[in-house]
């Protein structure tokens, strides 16, 4: 690895989004079911299904997940169906689920 000049401000801004990524799926409930949406798009029903979280559980860990912009929803009808939409939350979870999760 090369020396290189680190910028203190601009390494301490990429670590406050570290951290805040870090301590969104810092908890078992929300990995679970970012576990789940690593593998594809679901509606509500499934991710119930899927990772056992029930009412209101799931709904207060989707809301934070879409509050910190990890997740997306996209209304089909009556259904609601969710995605992950920050890259980076994807490439975390997707090394996790290899790692643990198959």
């Amino acid at each position: 690895m090369k020396n290189t000049v680190i910028d203190p401000l601009k390494m301490e801004l990429s670590l406050e989004k570290a951290y805040k990524l870090i301590n969104a799926i810092a908890n078992k409930n929300r990995m679970l079911i970012l576990c789940h949406l690593c593998t594809g798009e679901k509606n509500v029903s499934e991710i119930e299904e899927e990772c056992g979280i029930y009412q209101p559980t799931l709904s207060q860990q989707i809301g934070i997940l879409r509050d910190e912009e990890l997740i997306t929803a996209r209304r089909d009808g009556k259904k609601i169906y969710y995605s992950i939409s920050n890259s980076v939350a994807l490439e975390v979870i997707q090394v996790l689920y290899k790692n643990y999760c198959k």
